[in-house]
């Protein structure tokens, strides 16, 4: 008798698709009134998408409390908590906050609370945050949200000062945030003025941003500067455009101003081959301080209450589809072709988004390309490919994608080339990152100075990370020849490091190409004094204590170097004076640098924030 044939296992693309299908049934029949309810799903998956869609706080409380599983997992309490807050539902979320088997993390109450509007018990929940040594950004952000939202002005500059004084860097989503509140209010001018200075504060400028300045300015009809804005989305970040940057490139259109916007006539034309609606994740192009599970969850729930997610397509998930093809079995592939999926750039992107294997997104970016449909890589999707293969310092498959797209006359946008650099930095490929940057017109176009001054920038920390200061130094040169000056950020980051290594001659040389900058006068003497700090901490480290108290006087000036040969002795031995930069005790190589130095090194990120973030909060002031 043969044996017993063994049943088929079930691929993991098979079970996101037979989910995909009960989540679809479930949300098209609880967005019609006469349907009755659906029954409760057994699949905790399904159930978690089916509360997500609920129309409804009555609906989502009834599928909840119908479950079969007692009590829910805990992702569910979540869900429905997220639910209920973007339905403004306040009486159901505070008895169903009440209910959680564990209570929610003090940030997630604040959120939920702030999403469903309780103002005063948001401060409250903000309030119980341990202050020491400071709450989250993302608390500060909430709150500025929630007072902007209430239309509070007054009260959301105080948040973000107090956000500011309280030590809280601001991130991505602080300035989304903000340029939302200012365009709201009347003041776009400002609201790109924040836009404009985010690039020198090293933040990536979001989907989010474009979208809520491109509905600004199309409802004033200011299509020059709206032309301005798509040209940076387009060529600059290279950030997809989202339904208001959509609806304002559409109006542009029709006023007649068609410049910069050819290539979004697919994109505003509805293709009608497409049969599902594809999960519509804000985060799309977004800087990874602006992305996160919560967050995310929480847009998501939100977005799904609107009435354009409530389409009766059919639903698409690529993060739940991306982690189904994890692996890139050859049966799951199977699946996903015999699923007749219509590929399109922006859907592309998505997935290779979600992929958490280069293999896995290098594999699907080959085979996609093969499929029959039309479908044809553009300069999104190639984009994307490189960041991801860069990150993981691939760097032929880097190399054979770019030589491709100069072959094919397909510009990639400035901030890839820019990616590129900063993470062959974490892979210590110098030398790969240098032919990058030489080339970088040829990948990216035409450069504007303060992009070149950027993309200088970058290369300069990738080459401080691989421990290539010497050609650091030649870069620096040859770039002030080419009259491109570095910022504030850049000299102290170089000084800083060469610093750090004990070098002391490059740190000399550094100090004299700072000394040659033609920079104002008050910028000129904070890059002098950082440079002495860090000649300083050179100095010691090499036990040069001559040539460091030399320096010292000659940063000080006159009177405080008189000063300072009076008050102090000599120190044998490689010592330091007291009362150095930011005072303490150099003691050869054990030594621990004086909080001035140290903190010049380990907190240059935050004095570049901070420096934006007091620009901002003197913009909000002035608004």
């Amino acid at each position: 008798m043969p044996p017993p044939v063994a049943a088929a296992t079930t691929t993991r693309v098979a079970v996101y698709l037979r989910r995909a299908r009960l989540i679809d049934s479930l949300r098209l029949r609880s967005s019609s009134p006469s349907s009755p309810l659906p029954p409760p799903p057994d699949d905790p998956v399904v159930a978690l998408h089916a509360i997500r869609a609920a129309p409804t706080p009555s609906s989502a409380l009834s599928l909840f409390r119908a479950l079969p599983s007692a009590p829910p997992p805990l992702p569910l309490y979540h869900a429905l908590a997220a639910r209920l807050a973007s339905l403004a539902a306040l009486p159901d979320l505070r008895a169903h906050l009440a209910s959680f088997p564990l209570p929610p993390p003090p940030l997630a109450r604040l959120r939920l609370l702030a999403a469903a509007g309780d103002r005063a018990a948001a401060l409250e929940a903000f309030g119980s945050l341990p202050a020491a040594p400071r709450r989250p950004a993302e608390a500060h952000n909430v709150v500025i949200e929630l007072h902007a939202r209430e239309g509070d002005h007054a009260a959301a500059v105080e948040a973000f000062h107090g956000m500011v004084s309280e030590g809280a860097l601001p991130n991505a989503r602080t300035y989304t945030v903000v340029i939302a509140h200012l365009a709201s209010a009347g003041f776009a001018d400002q609201a790109l003025e924040v836009f404009r200075i985010l690039p020198s504060l090293r933040l990536r400028r979001t989907t989010r941003q474009y979208n809520v300045l491109a509905e600004a300015l199309a409802a004033t009809d200011r299509f020059d500067q709206l032309r301005w804005l798509v040209r940076e989305m387009a060529a600059v970040d290279g950030v997809m455009p989202g339904p208001q940057m959509r609806a304002a490139i559409a109006a542009m259109r029709e006023a007649g101003h068609i410049d910069c916007t050819e290539d979004f006539v697919e994109e505003l034309s509805p293709n009608a081959r497409i049969g599902y609606a594809v999960d519509d994740v804000e985060g799309e192009g977004d800087s990874e301080e602006e992305v996160d599970d919560n967050g995310d969850a929480n847009h998501g729930d939100r977005d799904r209450g609107n009435s354009e997610k409530q389409s009766l397509k059919p639903w698409l998930d690529p993060r739940e589809l991306a982690r189904a093809l994890d692996g890139w079995d050859p049966r799951e592939v199977a699946d996903l072709e015999a699923a007749g999926l219509v590929w399109t750039p922006r859907l592309v992107c998505k997935l290779l988004r979600a992929f958490k294997k280069e293999e896995t997104a290098w594999e699907f970016f080959c085979w996609v390309a093969c499929r029959p449909g039309g479908f044809a890589h553009d300069r999104h999707t190639v984009a994307r490919m490189v960041a991801i293969l860069a990150r993981a310092g691939h760097v032929e498959l880097v190399e054979c994608l770019l030589a491709k797209v100069r072959a094919d006359c397909i510009l990639l946008p400035f901030a890839t080339v820019r990616l590129v650099i900063d993470f062959y930095g974490l892979s210590k490929k110098a030398d790969a990152a240098t032919r990058v940057f030489r080339e970088a017109e040829s990948i990216c176009g035409p450069i504007s100075r303060p992009n070149l001054a950027l993309l200088c920038s970058s290369l300069l920390r990738t080459m401080a990370k691989c421990r290539r200061a010497l050609n650091a130094m030649d870069l620096l040169e040859e770039m002030m020849a080419r009259g491109v000056l570095p910022d504030l950020q850049t000299f102290s980051g170089l000084m800083e490091h060469l610093a750090s290594a004990g070098d002391l001659k490059g740190v000399h040389r550094l100090l004299g190409l700072v000394r040659q900058c033609e920079l104002q006068a008050p910028a000129r003497r904070v890059h002098v004094q950082r440079a002495g700090e860090g000649l300083l901490q050179a100095g010691a480290r090499g036990a040069r204590a001559e040539s460091v108290r030399r320096n010292a006087r000659g940063r000080r000036g006159p009177r405080r170097a008189h000063q300072g040969a009076a008050g102090e002795e000599p120190v044998a031995g490689g010592e330091a004076p007291r009362g150095g930069a930011g005072g303490g005790e150099v003691r050869g190589r054990g030594w621990r640098p004086p909080r001035g130095v140290a903190g010049a090194r380990v907190d240059g990120q935050r004095r570049r924030l901070e420096e934006g973030a007091r620009h901002l909060l003197r913009l909000l002031r002035s608004a």
